[in-house]
Protein backbone atom coordinates (compact mmCIF):
# COMPACT_ATOMS: atom_id res chain seq x y z
CA UNK A 1 0.00 0.00 0.00
CA UNK A 2 1.50 3.32 -1.13
CA UNK A 3 0.35 6.67 0.22
CA UNK A 4 0.01 9.95 -1.64
CA UNK A 5 0.48 13.14 0.36
CA UNK A 6 -0.26 16.36 -1.47
CA UNK A 7 -0.69 19.81 0.08
CA UNK A 8 -0.95 22.03 -2.98
CA UNK A 9 -1.61 25.73 -3.36
CA UNK A 10 -1.78 27.59 -6.65
CA UNK A 11 -3.62 30.76 -7.70
CA UNK A 12 -4.10 31.92 -11.28
CA UNK A 13 -6.68 33.84 -13.32
CA UNK A 14 -9.04 34.36 -10.38
CA UNK A 15 -8.97 30.67 -9.40
CA UNK A 16 -7.32 29.39 -6.21
CA UNK A 17 -6.39 25.77 -5.57
CA UNK A 18 -5.83 24.88 -1.92
CA UNK A 19 -6.07 21.10 -1.71
CA UNK A 20 -4.82 18.65 0.92
CA UNK A 21 -4.72 14.89 0.31
CA UNK A 22 -3.22 12.20 2.50
CA UNK A 23 -4.49 8.79 1.48
CA UNK A 24 -3.27 5.33 0.50
CA UNK A 25 -3.68 4.56 -3.20
CA UNK A 26 -4.90 1.06 -4.02
CA UNK A 27 -6.26 0.11 -7.42
CA UNK A 28 -8.07 3.09 -8.92
CA UNK A 29 -8.81 6.24 -6.95
CA UNK A 30 -11.13 8.76 -8.64
CA UNK A 31 -10.44 12.47 -8.43
CA UNK A 32 -14.02 13.60 -8.98
CA UNK A 33 -15.81 16.92 -9.20
CA UNK A 34 -17.42 19.42 -11.57
CA UNK A 35 -15.53 20.94 -14.46
CA UNK A 36 -13.32 23.85 -13.48
CA UNK A 37 -12.81 22.61 -9.93
CA UNK A 38 -9.05 22.09 -10.22
CA UNK A 39 -8.83 18.33 -10.86
CA UNK A 40 -6.52 18.52 -13.87
CA UNK A 41 -4.43 21.22 -12.21
CA UNK A 42 -3.94 19.03 -9.14
CA UNK A 43 -2.93 16.11 -11.36
CA UNK A 44 -0.36 18.31 -13.12
CA UNK A 45 1.04 19.42 -9.76
CA UNK A 46 1.51 15.79 -8.70
CA UNK A 47 3.24 15.07 -12.02
CA UNK A 48 5.53 18.09 -11.61
CA UNK A 49 4.07 20.00 -14.55
CA UNK A 50 3.08 23.05 -12.46
CA UNK A 51 6.30 24.48 -11.06
CA UNK A 52 4.46 27.56 -9.73
CA UNK A 53 2.61 25.54 -7.11
CA UNK A 54 3.47 25.87 -3.42
CA UNK A 55 3.27 23.12 -0.84
CA UNK A 56 4.42 19.53 -0.63
CA UNK A 57 4.02 16.37 -2.70
CA UNK A 58 5.26 12.93 -1.67
CA UNK A 59 4.48 9.42 -2.83
CA UNK A 60 5.44 6.26 -0.98
CA UNK A 61 7.49 8.34 1.46
CA UNK A 62 9.58 9.91 -1.31
CA UNK A 63 9.33 13.71 -1.38
CA UNK A 64 8.83 15.03 -4.89
CA UNK A 65 8.29 18.67 -3.97
CA UNK A 66 8.45 20.79 -0.83
CA UNK A 67 8.50 24.55 -1.37
CA UNK A 68 9.35 25.20 2.29
CA UNK A 69 12.61 23.25 1.87
CA UNK A 70 13.27 24.19 -1.75
CA UNK A 71 12.91 20.57 -2.89
CA UNK A 72 11.85 20.03 -6.50
CA UNK A 73 12.06 16.77 -8.42
CA UNK A 74 11.62 17.43 -12.13
CA UNK A 75 8.76 15.71 -14.00
CA UNK A 76 10.97 13.24 -15.87
CA UNK A 77 12.47 12.08 -12.55
CA UNK A 78 9.09 11.34 -10.97
CA UNK A 79 8.00 7.73 -11.58
CA UNK A 80 4.57 8.69 -12.91
CA UNK A 81 2.81 7.77 -16.12
CA UNK A 82 0.44 10.41 -17.51
CA UNK A 83 -2.40 9.54 -19.88
CA UNK A 84 -3.98 12.63 -21.43
CA UNK A 85 -7.41 13.15 -22.97
CA UNK A 86 -6.10 12.97 -26.54
CA UNK A 87 -3.64 10.07 -26.20
CA UNK A 88 -0.76 12.05 -27.79
CA UNK A 89 0.62 9.18 -29.86
CA UNK A 90 3.49 9.68 -32.30
CA UNK A 91 1.75 10.08 -35.65
CA UNK A 92 4.81 8.97 -37.68
CA UNK A 93 5.04 5.62 -35.86
CA UNK A 94 2.72 2.63 -36.01
CA UNK A 95 1.34 1.13 -32.81
CA UNK A 96 4.27 -1.22 -32.21
CA UNK A 97 6.64 1.68 -32.87
CA UNK A 98 4.91 3.78 -30.23
CA UNK A 99 5.15 0.92 -27.73
CA UNK A 100 8.80 0.16 -28.49
CA UNK A 101 9.73 3.82 -28.10
CA UNK A 102 8.58 3.74 -24.47
CA UNK A 103 10.02 0.25 -23.93
CA UNK A 104 13.52 1.32 -25.04
CA UNK A 105 13.54 4.42 -22.83
CA UNK A 106 12.52 2.64 -19.62
CA UNK A 107 15.24 1.81 -17.10
CA UNK A 108 13.98 -1.59 -16.03
CA UNK A 109 12.15 -4.54 -17.52
CA UNK A 110 9.57 -5.10 -14.80
CA UNK A 111 6.78 -4.80 -17.38
CA UNK A 112 7.27 -6.46 -20.74
CA UNK A 113 5.96 -5.30 -24.08
CA UNK A 114 4.32 -8.68 -24.64
CA UNK A 115 2.48 -8.45 -21.31
CA UNK A 116 1.10 -5.01 -22.19
CA UNK A 117 0.03 -6.10 -25.67
CA UNK A 118 -1.77 -9.08 -24.19
CA UNK A 119 -3.42 -7.17 -21.32
CA UNK A 120 -4.78 -4.44 -23.61
CA UNK A 121 -5.59 -6.70 -26.61
CA UNK A 122 -3.32 -4.68 -28.90
CA UNK A 123 -2.11 -7.50 -31.17
CA UNK A 124 -4.54 -6.69 -34.03
CA UNK A 125 -3.49 -3.02 -33.95
CA UNK A 126 0.30 -3.31 -33.97
CA UNK A 127 0.89 -2.45 -37.64
CA UNK A 128 -1.62 0.40 -37.80
CA UNK A 129 -0.91 4.14 -37.64
CA UNK A 130 -2.63 6.34 -35.03
CA UNK A 131 -4.77 8.13 -37.64
CA UNK A 132 -6.45 4.82 -38.53
CA UNK A 133 -7.46 4.00 -34.95
CA UNK A 134 -10.75 4.74 -33.24
CA UNK A 135 -10.72 6.98 -30.18
CA UNK A 136 -10.96 4.01 -27.82
CA UNK A 137 -8.15 2.17 -29.65
CA UNK A 138 -5.90 5.24 -29.45
CA UNK A 139 -6.45 5.46 -25.71
CA UNK A 140 -5.65 1.76 -25.24
CA UNK A 141 -2.39 2.27 -27.13
CA UNK A 142 -1.64 5.41 -25.10
CA UNK A 143 -2.24 3.48 -21.90
CA UNK A 144 0.03 0.67 -23.12
CA UNK A 145 2.81 3.08 -24.03
CA UNK A 146 2.52 4.73 -20.62
CA UNK A 147 2.71 1.36 -18.84
CA UNK A 148 5.95 0.59 -20.69
CA UNK A 149 7.61 3.58 -19.03
CA UNK A 150 7.31 1.42 -15.85
CA UNK A 151 5.67 4.07 -13.65
CA UNK A 152 4.89 3.62 -9.96
CA UNK A 153 1.77 5.78 -10.29
CA UNK A 154 -0.64 6.23 -13.20
CA UNK A 155 -2.28 9.62 -13.66
CA UNK A 156 -5.26 9.63 -16.04
CA UNK A 157 -6.75 12.98 -17.01
CA UNK A 158 -10.31 12.29 -18.26
CA UNK A 159 -9.10 9.75 -20.84
CA UNK A 160 -12.69 8.97 -21.93
CA UNK A 161 -14.00 12.52 -22.30
CA UNK A 162 -13.76 12.54 -26.10
CA UNK A 163 -15.39 9.11 -26.56
CA UNK A 164 -19.00 8.18 -27.18
CA UNK A 165 -20.77 5.70 -24.91
CA UNK A 166 -19.95 2.65 -27.01
CA UNK A 167 -16.24 3.50 -27.13
CA UNK A 168 -16.23 4.17 -23.38
CA UNK A 169 -17.75 0.75 -22.74
CA UNK A 170 -14.98 -0.82 -24.86
CA UNK A 171 -12.11 0.66 -22.84
CA UNK A 172 -13.57 0.72 -19.31
CA UNK A 173 -12.69 -2.95 -18.57
CA UNK A 174 -9.05 -2.28 -19.47
CA UNK A 175 -8.88 0.81 -17.26
CA UNK A 176 -10.40 -1.20 -14.42
CA UNK A 177 -8.05 -4.17 -14.73
CA UNK A 178 -4.68 -2.47 -15.38
CA UNK A 179 -3.88 -1.19 -11.84
CA UNK A 180 -4.20 -4.63 -10.26
CA UNK A 181 -2.76 -6.55 -13.22
CA UNK A 182 0.48 -4.53 -13.13
CA UNK A 183 0.51 -3.51 -9.47
CA UNK A 184 0.38 0.21 -10.30
CA UNK A 185 -2.18 2.41 -8.48
CA UNK A 186 -3.97 4.99 -10.62
CA UNK A 187 -5.44 8.42 -9.94
CA UNK A 188 -8.31 8.90 -12.37
CA UNK A 189 -9.77 12.34 -13.09
CA UNK A 190 -13.43 12.45 -14.12
CA UNK A 191 -16.63 14.42 -13.72
CA UNK A 192 -18.72 11.47 -14.99
CA UNK A 193 -20.22 9.59 -12.06
CA UNK A 194 -21.00 6.49 -14.16
CA UNK A 195 -17.26 6.08 -14.90
CA UNK A 196 -16.31 6.53 -11.26
CA UNK A 197 -18.82 3.94 -10.05
CA UNK A 198 -17.43 1.30 -12.40
CA UNK A 199 -13.71 2.00 -11.91
CA UNK A 200 -12.98 3.39 -8.47
CA UNK A 201 -13.16 1.91 -5.00
CA UNK A 202 -12.13 5.26 -3.50
CA UNK A 203 -13.14 8.83 -4.36
CA UNK A 204 -11.53 12.19 -3.73
CA UNK A 205 -14.14 14.93 -4.24
CA UNK A 206 -12.68 18.26 -5.35
CA UNK A 207 -14.80 21.40 -5.74
CA UNK A 208 -13.67 24.99 -6.29
CA UNK A 209 -10.08 24.03 -5.57
CA UNK A 210 -10.78 22.36 -2.23
CA UNK A 211 -11.09 18.72 -1.20
CA UNK A 212 -14.63 18.11 0.08
CA UNK A 213 -14.39 14.41 0.90
CA UNK A 214 -12.19 11.32 0.64
CA UNK A 215 -13.56 7.83 1.14
CA UNK A 216 -15.00 4.64 -0.34
CA UNK A 217 -17.02 5.29 -3.49
CA UNK A 218 -20.14 3.60 -2.11
CA UNK A 219 -20.03 5.76 1.04
CA UNK A 220 -19.51 9.00 -0.89
CA UNK A 221 -22.49 8.27 -3.15
CA UNK A 222 -24.70 7.75 -0.09
CA UNK A 223 -23.84 11.08 1.53
CA UNK A 224 -26.76 13.48 1.38
CA UNK A 225 -24.51 16.49 2.02
CA UNK A 226 -22.60 15.83 -1.21
CA UNK A 227 -25.63 15.65 -3.50
CA UNK A 228 -24.99 19.10 -4.91
CA UNK A 229 -21.66 17.71 -6.17
CA UNK A 230 -22.48 14.13 -7.11
CA UNK A 231 -25.76 15.33 -8.64
CA UNK A 232 -29.14 15.49 -6.92
CA UNK A 233 -30.90 14.13 -10.01
CA UNK A 234 -28.29 11.37 -10.30
CA UNK A 235 -28.06 10.69 -6.55
CA UNK A 236 -28.34 7.07 -5.54
CA UNK A 237 -26.36 4.10 -4.33
CA UNK A 238 -23.83 1.61 -5.60
CA UNK A 239 -24.74 -2.04 -5.13
CA UNK A 240 -22.73 -5.24 -5.63
CA UNK A 241 -24.56 -8.13 -7.28
CA UNK A 242 -23.67 -11.48 -8.84
CA UNK A 243 -24.86 -12.72 -12.23
CA UNK A 244 -26.84 -15.95 -11.92
CA UNK A 245 -27.84 -16.43 -15.55
CA UNK A 246 -28.91 -15.05 -18.91
CA UNK A 247 -32.52 -15.37 -20.03
CA UNK A 248 -32.39 -15.48 -23.84
CA UNK A 249 -36.18 -15.75 -24.19
CA UNK A 250 -36.85 -12.45 -22.41
CA UNK A 251 -33.42 -10.87 -23.06
CA UNK A 252 -32.74 -10.40 -19.35
CA UNK A 253 -29.68 -10.76 -17.18
CA UNK A 254 -30.58 -12.35 -13.85
CA UNK A 255 -28.67 -11.42 -10.69
CA UNK A 256 -28.50 -12.09 -6.97
CA UNK A 257 -28.05 -9.39 -4.35
CA UNK A 258 -27.90 -10.26 -0.66
CA UNK A 259 -29.80 -13.50 -1.36
CA UNK A 260 -32.54 -11.76 -3.35
CA UNK A 261 -33.22 -11.89 -7.09
CA UNK A 262 -32.85 -9.01 -9.54
CA UNK A 263 -33.29 -8.71 -13.30
CA UNK A 264 -32.05 -6.13 -15.77
CA UNK A 265 -32.03 -5.78 -19.57
CA UNK A 266 -29.51 -8.28 -20.91
CA UNK A 267 -25.82 -7.48 -21.07
CA UNK A 268 -24.42 -10.29 -23.19
CA UNK A 269 -20.83 -9.78 -22.03
CA UNK A 270 -21.71 -10.93 -18.51
CA UNK A 271 -21.39 -14.56 -17.44
CA UNK A 272 -22.85 -16.50 -14.49
CA UNK A 273 -20.69 -15.90 -11.44
CA UNK A 274 -19.55 -12.44 -12.56
CA UNK A 275 -19.68 -9.78 -9.85
CA UNK A 276 -21.05 -6.44 -11.08
CA UNK A 277 -21.54 -2.97 -9.70
CA UNK A 278 -25.00 -1.49 -10.15
CA UNK A 279 -25.82 2.16 -9.66
CA UNK A 280 -29.44 2.72 -8.68
CA UNK A 281 -30.77 6.27 -8.63
CA UNK A 282 -32.82 7.29 -5.62
CA UNK A 283 -35.51 8.68 -7.93
CA UNK A 284 -35.98 5.20 -9.46
CA UNK A 285 -36.83 3.49 -6.14
CA UNK A 286 -40.41 3.16 -4.80
CA UNK A 287 -41.19 2.01 -1.25
CA UNK A 288 -44.02 -0.21 0.03
CA UNK A 289 -44.87 -1.46 3.51
CA UNK A 290 -46.13 -4.82 2.19
CA UNK A 291 -44.86 -6.88 -0.70
CA UNK A 292 -46.85 -5.82 -3.78
CA UNK A 293 -48.31 -8.36 -6.20
CA UNK A 294 -49.48 -8.22 -9.81
CA UNK A 295 -47.22 -5.28 -10.76
CA UNK A 296 -44.83 -4.74 -13.65
CA UNK A 297 -41.78 -3.91 -11.50
CA UNK A 298 -39.79 -7.14 -11.33
CA UNK A 299 -37.31 -6.16 -8.66
CA UNK A 300 -38.64 -6.21 -5.09
CA UNK A 301 -35.98 -6.04 -2.40
CA UNK A 302 -36.90 -6.64 1.22
CA UNK A 303 -35.04 -4.48 3.73
CA UNK A 304 -35.35 -2.13 6.66
CA UNK A 305 -35.38 1.65 6.85
CA UNK A 306 -31.93 2.73 7.99
CA UNK A 307 -32.24 6.52 8.00
CA UNK A 308 -34.51 9.35 6.83
CA UNK A 309 -33.30 12.79 5.83
CA UNK A 310 -36.19 15.19 5.27
CA UNK A 311 -35.65 18.36 3.23
CA UNK A 312 -37.76 20.98 4.95
CA UNK A 313 -37.32 23.43 2.08
CA UNK A 314 -38.68 20.95 -0.50
CA UNK A 315 -41.43 18.34 -0.76
CA UNK A 316 -38.92 15.49 -0.57
CA UNK A 317 -37.04 13.22 1.79
CA UNK A 318 -34.18 10.77 1.23
CA UNK A 319 -34.79 7.34 2.75
CA UNK A 320 -31.86 4.95 3.17
CA UNK A 321 -32.85 1.28 3.11
CA UNK A 322 -30.58 -1.48 4.42
CA UNK A 323 -30.67 -4.58 2.20
CA UNK A 324 -28.47 -7.06 4.01
CA UNK A 325 -25.05 -5.42 4.28
CA UNK A 326 -25.75 -2.95 1.48
CA UNK A 327 -27.61 0.35 1.31
CA UNK A 328 -30.22 1.58 -1.16
CA UNK A 329 -31.66 5.08 -1.35
CA UNK A 330 -35.16 6.24 -2.25
CA UNK A 331 -36.27 9.79 -2.95
CA UNK A 332 -39.91 10.14 -1.85
CA UNK A 333 -42.16 12.94 -0.66
CA UNK A 334 -42.21 13.94 2.99
CA UNK A 335 -45.96 13.31 2.88
CA UNK A 336 -45.26 9.68 1.86
CA UNK A 337 -42.90 9.30 4.80
CA UNK A 338 -45.58 10.49 7.21
CA UNK A 339 -48.45 8.59 5.58
CA UNK A 340 -46.54 5.30 5.57
CA UNK A 341 -45.26 5.95 9.09
CA UNK A 342 -41.67 5.36 8.05
CA UNK A 343 -39.16 5.28 10.89
CA UNK A 344 -35.69 3.73 11.23
CA UNK A 345 -35.91 -0.02 11.76
CA UNK A 346 -39.27 -0.57 10.07
CA UNK A 347 -39.50 -3.36 7.49
CA UNK A 348 -39.89 -2.10 3.93
CA UNK A 349 -39.96 -3.31 0.32
CA UNK A 350 -38.01 -1.39 -2.32
CA UNK A 351 -39.31 -1.57 -5.91
CA UNK A 352 -36.92 -0.96 -8.80
CA UNK A 353 -37.84 -1.11 -12.47
CA UNK A 354 -35.46 -3.38 -14.42
CA UNK A 355 -35.12 -0.71 -17.09
CA UNK A 356 -33.94 1.89 -14.57
CA UNK A 357 -30.57 0.31 -13.79
CA UNK A 358 -27.76 2.56 -14.98
CA UNK A 359 -26.10 0.35 -17.61
CA UNK A 360 -23.79 3.03 -19.01
CA UNK A 361 -20.42 1.36 -19.19
CA UNK A 362 -21.43 -1.34 -16.70
CA UNK A 363 -18.61 -3.88 -16.34
CA UNK A 364 -17.69 -6.73 -14.04
CA UNK A 365 -16.67 -5.61 -10.56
Amino acid sequence: MTSLVCDARLAFGGFALDASIDTPLIGTTALFGPSGGGKSTLLRIIAGLEARAKGRVSFGGKVWADSSRDIWISPHQRPVGFVFQDGRLFAHLDVIGNLRYADRRAEDGSITCDAVIDALALEPLLQRRPDTLSGGERQRVALGRTLLTRPRLLLLDEPLSALDMARKADILPYLRDVPNAFGIPSLYVSHAIEEVVQLADTMIVLVDGKVQAIGPTADILERIDLQAITGRFEAGAMLQATVTGQDDAYKLTRLELEGQALTMPMLTALRPGDAVRLRVRARDVTLALTRPTAISSRNLLAGTVDAIAAEAETAFAEVTVAVGEQRLRARVTREAVDTLGLTPGIAIHALIKSASFDRRGLIRA
